[in-house]
């Protein structure tokens, strides 16, 4: 019997903790977004369109990497405090390479790793 591929992504808008659900541990991988929590220089438009752009850039290049290392799998729980999740579902929707993986997006707070764990086992085990 061949298992399907599960993966647990916690994750907010500054990093992402994959988690591989398996019967014997987590292989976990961790990507971390460029996105700058810097204040920013709202002293002009131009300023704050530039900022702006550099910011959706980097968090393009970051659902990217997270679209990457998720691709072989077939089924995702994406979850965590922000809208992150939703934008990485929304981002991943539009290239046909994902269209086969089913996903569910869960709200969560800020979680410790090993509560993490315990969320991606309980929700693949009940499922």
């Amino acid at each position: 019997m061949k298992t399907t591929k599960k993966l647990g992504i916690w994750m907010d808008h500054s990093m992402a903790h994959l988690m591989e659900f398996t019967s014997k541990h987590f292989e976990i991988e961790t990507i971390e977004s460029k996105l700058n929590n810097q204040e920013k220089n709202t002293n002009s438009a131009k300023s704050e369109n530039s900022n702006f752009s550099k910011e959706k850039k980097q968090l393009f290049d970051y659902y990217k990497k997270i679209g990457e290392a998720i691709k072989n799998y077939k089924r995702v729980i994406l979850f965590g405090p922000t809208d992150a999740k939703i934008e990485l579902f929304n981002f991943l929707s539009e290239d046909t390479r994902f269209l086969k993986i089913k996903f569910e997006i869960k709200d969560t707070d800020k979680m410790t790793e090993n509560q993490q764990h315990s969320f991606v086992k309980e929700y693949f085990s009940r499922a």
